[in-house]
């Protein structure tokens, strides 16, 4: 399965016509986050295929069509926040948002968002069970703590991300929220066997 995962940053070359000659071969699209709408509903509907995403800790605005409708979300488009999902046998998860730092929407502390966590517990017990194994590709908006953050609250990662890793070991954690601007930032991480992948702009994976 190859996946154009994207997050954070408008690409030119992908809002633009030229976006099926490049991805024509994708067989899904995952979004990490505080992208706008219109950019998402470009992508689904040009390359027809299933969009994945949670929200970032920008996605606050709300927007609205010409006749007047509220626009909070992506039309066509499968928010992951809090759910899992199988979509040709691989099982995706998603959790949205940052660290709280200010109180807006879409952002968490490290106790609210092990709750979050908690409540996708059962399901992925299930899994286990039933398809043996967890979990394959965690969706986040913020990278685990010390993996691929920065020292600022607003950009710290979530330590409920690591001892997920730990305890359900996803083949891959894909997240965005951290700007690869300059050098001496890393876009992927191994841990044990988990894949950690920084979505900015955009990145092709092939599972």
């Amino acid at each position: 399965m190859k996946i154009l995962a994207v997050s954070d940053r408008i690409v030119e070359h992908i809002y633009s016509t030229t976006i099926i000659e490049r991805f024509s071969n994708i067989d899904i699209i995952i979004s990490c986050g505080d992208l706008p709408n219109y950019y998402l509903e470009f992508i689904v509907s040009v390359l027809n295929k299933p969009l994945f995403y949670v929200m970032g800790n920008h996605c606050t605005g709300r927007t609205y069509t010409e006749d007047g409708i509220s626009d909070a979300f992506p039309e066509g488009c499968i928010n992951l926040d809090n759910k899992i999902i199988e979509y040709k046998n691989i099982i995706l998860a998603g959790l949205e948002g940052s660290m709280k730092y200010s109180g807006e929407k879409y952002q968490y502390t490290d106790f609210q968002m092990n709750w979050k966590i908690n409540r996708l517990r059962p399901r992925l017990y299930c899994n286990k069970i039933f398809k043996k194994k967890y979990i394959d590709i965690l969706v986040t908006h913020a990278p685990p703590y010390h993996i691929h953050d920065e020292e600022d609250l607003c950009h710290r990662g979530f330590t409920g991300f690591n001892n997920f890793i730990k305890s359900y070991k996803p083949k891959y954690l894909i997240h965005g929220h951290i700007h690869l601007y300059g050098t001496g930032k890393e876009r992927e991480t191994l841990v044990d066997k988990t894949r950690i992948i920084n979505a900015f702009g955009f990145k092709v994976i092939e599972i």
